[in-house]
């Protein structure tokens, strides 16, 4: 692989951007044919970006570059890149018009009880779920990334690790903004041995900007994996996770390990306005949700959902209200609890919830309730958009859910657990992290996947990826990927536009409507929300989408959010390799 050796000088160059082709315009589906187009790879890092453009440029496909790219975050990206997280997987193939999702999400270990994060007062602990030992889920990453490359992978396995571990080896220049996120997490990683030792220097300050961040035990971890991913989870790698958990009380257990699985599941795959949106489905909730809010506002003209006008804008948080309060009840690991997919995502479901919007003014969330199925006989996230010269799309999400997950560091493999079971309703109807509220359907259970807002996305036209999307963000997921969806798809905005645009978020409960303080809306647009009864308020930047989009000639457009600190490349398609 060409790249290994200038990565470090290729990341100094990670300020430039590429200039943005045109939008893909609607058109009438038919068989696609032949077409060179450009590839394209999006990402919250600039060494993952330049790791992937490696890859296609070495004429790897979708897959393999989106396995490298993940791969390198969990070196250059702590914070949510991983090796000890989860995540999902949606690809497109325009030559077979196959789509298909995968889902490594974490499992609870098999000791997890419903009632384990309660405090004596019968109340979620918070600190249970959220930092430490108990707090982790079985990871899943490297068993589905090597899932994704058993089945799809051109390149070998081995290949598309060697960055990562180059990295990990050598070093990288800490940024700003690793720097500071070094520093808002010292006091919690020094709780942890292990964590202290990977992350902090010996004196126990943080790295600063400019330093050399070497990881050690990460690379002799990747090395193991590199060899075969079953390492993770059934030799020298689990036998140190197993150690770490015995060390600080945690439950997850070899037999945990061994037993994980990844699996593939059918996408949500939702017909919009002449084209077709294609999603995660549960356990994520982010497929169905986008699908119901695009499903609901679609008996609008776009004209009518515009999200700068106050009309378009309540139409759009109206929606997600309703389709949020649907995801606590109706949404969970599909393995253990019934999901009615074809009912919530229905035209007559749509229109049901369509009807129930007032123009005249908010609808209280105390007045909005889950709909109820007709009777029947009987926080922290990364993305990455990856765009191959065959046109096949990978969009993949992966996560360890709050920043630096739980804390913990595997002792002597030098990686961060995740603390996804906080991502559990710990008391149904008690709101988590992030402030969704569950019930019984995302109740914690042993081996059960929890409930997720990631939703990696592919938007078809005539049979090609039109745009590839997603993002990091927890709640805020859904209504992110939804809005860069209709600003494209709807209003014909630019991609780079569209990313770039002020976000609103509702989730139900809380009853309010965030709007980002940094990129806020025109005051005149939040006067009238407010005037109609909408309860606003400020938060941080929401989302950091990478994105691609490809018009009718080919021509990719690729995007990283200027929210986060990513990077997006295209490829030319008169520069692919080629096939190996």
């Amino acid at each position: 692989m060409r790249g290994h050796a200038t990565l470090a000088l290729l990341a100094a160059l990670a300020c430039s951007r590429p200039e943005p082709a045109a939008v893909p315009a609607a058109a009438a589906v038919s068989a696609p044919a032949p077409l060179r187009t450009d590839a394209a790879v999006a990402t919250a890092e600039p060494f993952a970006t330049h790791a992937a453009a490696d890859v296609l440029a070495d004429g790897g496909n979708a897959v393999d570059a989106a396995v490298c790219a993940a791969l390198t975050l969990a070196v250059t990206y702590p914070s949510a890149g991983n090796l000890g997280g989860g995540g999902f997987l949606v690809t497109w193939d325009p030559g077979t018009r196959e789509a298909h999702a995968l889902d490594f999400r974490e499992t609870a270990p098999a000791a997890a009880t419903r009632d384990m994060y309660l405090g004596p007062d019968g109340n979620p602990d918070p600190e249970k779920s959220l930092e430490g030992h108990l707090a982790v889920g079985v990871p899943g990453s490297v068993r589905g990334l090597s899932a994704a490359h058993r089945k799809f992978g051109r390149l070998p396995w081995k290949s598309l690790v060697l960055p990562a571990i180059h990295l990990a080896e050598e070093g990288i220049p800490v940024s700003a903004g690793l720097a500071g996120e070094f520093k808002r997490h010292a006091e919690k990683l020094a709780r942890y041995p292990a964590s202290a030792a990977a992350f902090l220097k010996a004196d126990g300050s943080p790295h600063g900007k400019g330093d050399s961040w070497k990881q050690p035990d990460l690379a002799r971890t990747l090395r193991r994996i590199a060899e075969g991913p079953s390492d993770f989870y059934t030799g020298e790698t689990a036998r140190l996770i197993v150690e770490e958990m015995k060390r600080g009380g945690g439950i997850l257990d070899v037999h945990d390990l061994s037993c994980y699985s990844a699996a593939w599941r059918d996408p949500i795959r939702v017909p919009y306005r002449g084209r077709e949106v294609v999603s995660m489905p549960p356990p994520s909730s982010g497929g169905v949700c986008v699908g119901m809010i695009l499903r609901v506002l679609e008996g609008w003209t776009p004209a009518e959902i515009r999200l700068d006008d106050p009309a378009g804008a309540h139409r759009y948080v109206e929606a997600a209200r309703r389709v949020y309060a649907d995801r606590s009840q109706h949404l969970g690991d599909p393995d253990q609890w019934r999901v009615p997919l074809a009912w919530l995502l229905s035209p007559a479901y749509a229109a049901e919830r369509r009807a129930t919007i007032r123009m005249d003014g908010a609808t209280g969330s105390r007045n909005v309730a889950p709909g109820a199925e007709p009777r029947r006989e009987g926080v922290h996230t990364t993305h990455l958009s990856v765009l191959d010269f065959d046109g096949r799309a990978a969009s993949l999400t992966t996560t360890i859910n709050s920043g630096y997950g739980s804390h913990v560091t595997v002792g002597g493999a030098g990686f961060l657990l995740n603390n996804e079971m906080d991502d559990f309703s710990a008391k149904p109807g008690a709101p988590n992290l992030y402030g969704l509220v569950g019930g019984e359907a995302n109740a914690v259970a042993p081996g059960k996947r929890m409930l997720s807002s990631m939703a990696p996305t592919v938007v078809l036209e005539d049979g090609r990826a039109r745009l590839v999307v997603g993002t990091p963000g927890g709640s805020t997921i859904i209504t992110s990927v939804f809005q860069v969806v209709t600003r494209v798809v709807d209003q014909g905005e630019s991609l780079e536009a569209a990313v770039a645009a002020p976000r609103l978020h509702h989730q139900w409960l809380p009853d309010k409507l965030f709007h980002e303080k940094g990129r806020a809306p025109p005051p005149a647009l939040l006067e009238a929300l407010a005037k109609l009864g909408h309860t606003l308020e400020p938060r941080p930047e929401i989302g950091d989408v990478c994105a691609i989009a490809v018009d009718g000639a080919g021509r990719a457009t690729a995007v990283a959010d200027p929210r986060g600190r990513g990077l997006a490349r295209t490829l030319p398609a008169w520069s692919r390799p080629e096939t190996k």
